[in-house]
């Protein structure tokens, strides 16, 4: 099986990849990974990605493309969770492409649909720790510890990106470039929506029911 998880910075998709990767050992693309392994392994890929980071460029779909199809093919026979790419209607096509060249297909896109106020409100009081990653927030998840994290005693910080000012171009770049994205899944039939404002444990039985692992 291979789904995609689609929406907005902080409305929740890595958490529930995390819960589909423990309970269903579900395998994730997280393009940034996949980009920080082949920069690492100076693949001929990874050294192009690098020379547009660099120069402080995006790196193009045609290079992401790539490094997606290679790790599609590493992953012959297991079920998948698309993180984070798609984000275009060109990379969707290519990644319908790849998939079918391989006899296989996306069976659904779960779209995380959230109130842009609740999300604000969600990432400006997140807090992660500065060490292992691990996610607290300010009122609904505050650290027993205070400053400091409860599994690895690592500072607790909070991110640039989770900003305000920040927050609100991020948005705006999501709706721009992913918004057609979205479309483009609903028009294939197969994309379905969840209220991502409610608790992990609602949203996780909503996307289990929607997925019919049940």
């Amino acid at each position: 099986m291979n789904i995609i998880l689609i929406g907005a910075p902080g409305s929740g998709k890595g958490t529930q990849s995390r819960r589909f990767i423990d309970k269903y050992n579900f395998v994730q693309l997280s393009t940034g990974d996949v980009l920080r392994s082949a920069i690492a392994n100076k693949t001929e890929i990874g050294l192009q990605a690098q020379s547009y980071m660099n120069q402080g460029k995006l790196v193009p779909d045609s290079v992401m493309i790539n490094l997606v199809e290679g790790f599609i093919a590493a992953q012959e026979g297991k079920s998948v969770i698309f993180d984070g790419f798609p984000r275009t209607v060109a990379q969707a096509e290519s990644l319908n492409s790849m998939l079918k060249n391989r006899a296989s297909r996306i069976d659904k896109v779960i779209y995380f649909k959230i109130n842009p106020q609740i999300l604000t409100k969600r990432l400006t009081g997140r807090r992660t720790c500065s060490q292992c990653g691990e996610i607290y927030h300010i009122e609904t998840k505050p650290s027993s510890k205070g400053p400091l994290c409860e599994k690895c005693g690592g500072s607790l910080v909070h991110r640039p990106d989770d900003r305000e000012e920040v927050i609100n171009e991020r948005l705006a770049q999501f709706e721009k470039n992913t918004g057609p994205t979205i479309d483009f899944y609903r028009k294939q039939g197969n994309l379905e929506e969840v209220e991502s404002d409610r608790e992990p444990e609602v949203v996780f039985e909503q996307i289990i029911k929607i997925l019919e692992l049940a």
